[in-house]
């Protein structure tokens, strides 16, 4: 605890002292994200030896402080892997969709945007050419990504389609084409989407830096680092007291890992996951494996100290990383779909995005499955 309070506390002056340094801003609030996530863990973990009142007021504000700052790299981080995955999907569209969207519908589902058969439910169908004009789901005013997102140019619509420059192919069965055209708009729409989300975020976590309640949060902080205000049964023996907590959530662990299917997980790609219509309630457990399995990881440090952690069940904390990651671009997508009078092309197109994100949630998942048969291979 002492330990993770200084840490705390030295990513807070590297962040007071990062003046107009972007990166080391960033730096900074990934390592004061980092601390406050490991006393968090740690006061949940090994609050029957704490002031248990104390513990639940500080976990609680750490929990709101490093939420608050993880809400930015989120974004930014989100944002990067929709532009890479519709870069990666655009630049062979006809092998890549098949794989992603026409493997995903012969299951019996289809993405969140509308197939080349049929328009989205709700969305106008153009009869006639577009006016000229920025469209409804246009460039963002916020400039472009630093990445290069957009694969398509604005201008290369009507070379395409013809006269058409909503994106729309008139019924042709041409999804490659399709993809290409929806693309440059529906990178567009998630960069305006996601960039805005991002400067809200960053507003919001400079307003906490600055307020009295993340200032009773450090005050805390820097009380931990030299005492720990423990309850009656903090006074035994470490060694008798921190095992049986830690014990405790690593059966919790083991019980969350038993109710994952992970027969079905056993097959990377496997479409009988993305046939189930509640593809996304699904995630829930998985979500919840991961909060356990890094609260193991901290009770494990406390036990063991900064010893390195087992390989294998560092891979499968990673594999569950990438699932949040691609659950959470995947909702951004099919929200992004959701957007009122957006052209039938970009729904489309972010429809097969969402898809192509949905078989990294199962690709993820079998490389979990792969990784925790390794850390209990020698269980009997």
């Amino acid at each position: 605890m002492h330990a993770r309070a200084a840490d705390f506390l030295r990513g807070l002056r590297l962040h007071a002292g990062s003046g107009a340094d972007t990166r080391g801003a960033e730096e900074a609030a990934r390592a004061l994200r980092a601390a406050a996530r490991r006393i968090s863990g740690t006061l949940h973990t090994f609050r029957p030896l704490l002031d248990a009142a104390w513990a639940d007021r500080l976990r609680a504000e750490l929990a709101w402080f490093s939420g608050t700052l993880a809400l930015e790299h989120a974004c930014t981080s989100r944002l990067v892997r929709l532009a890479d995955a519709l870069s990666r999907l655009t630049s062979d569209g006809t092998a890549t969709h098949g794989t992603a969207a026409h493997g995903t519908a012969a299951h019996g589902t289809q993405p969140v945007g509308t197939p080349p058969g049929g328009p989205l439910p709700g969305s106008p169908v153009p009869d006639g050419p577009v006016p000229d004009g920025p469209a409804p789901d246009g460039p963002a005013p916020g400039g472009p990504v630093s990445r290069s997102a957009v694969p398509a140019a604005r201008g290369t619509e009507r070379s395409l389609t013809g006269s058409r420059t909503d994106g729309w192919t008139g019924g042709r069965t041409d999804d490659g084409r399709v993809l290409a055209v929806g693309a440059a708009r529906a990178g567009a729409l998630l960069e305006r989407q996601l960039t805005l989300a991002r400067a809200r975020a960053h507003s919001a976590a400079l307003q906490a830096l600055g307020s009295a309640r993340f200032h009773a949060v450090a005050d805390a902080v820097a009380v931990l680092a030299s005492d720990v205000p423990l309850g009656p049964a903090g006074a035994a023996p470490a060694a008798d007291a921190l095992e049986p907590h830690a014990r405790a959530v690593e059966h919790r662990l083991l019980d969350a890992v038993a109710a994952l299917p992970l027969s079905r997980a056993a097959h990377p790609y496997n479409a009988e996951a993305l046939a189930l219509m509640a593809g996304e309630a699904q995630d829930a457990p998985w979500h919840h494996t991961r909060g356990l399995l890094r609260l193991h990881r901290y009770a494990t440090e406390v036990l063991h100290g900064a010893a390195a952690p087992d390989p294998a069940l560092y891979e499968a904390a990673r594999a569950l990383d990438r699932h949040r990651d691609a659950a959470a671009a995947a909702a951004a997508a099919a929200a992004a779909a959701r957007t009122p009078r957006i052209a039938q092309a970009t729904a489309y197109t972010l429809g097969v995005l969402h898809a192509d994100q949905r078989h990294e949630v199962e690709a993820a998942r079998f490389a979990f499955h792969h990784a925790w048969s390794r850390t209990t291979a020698a269980v009997p």
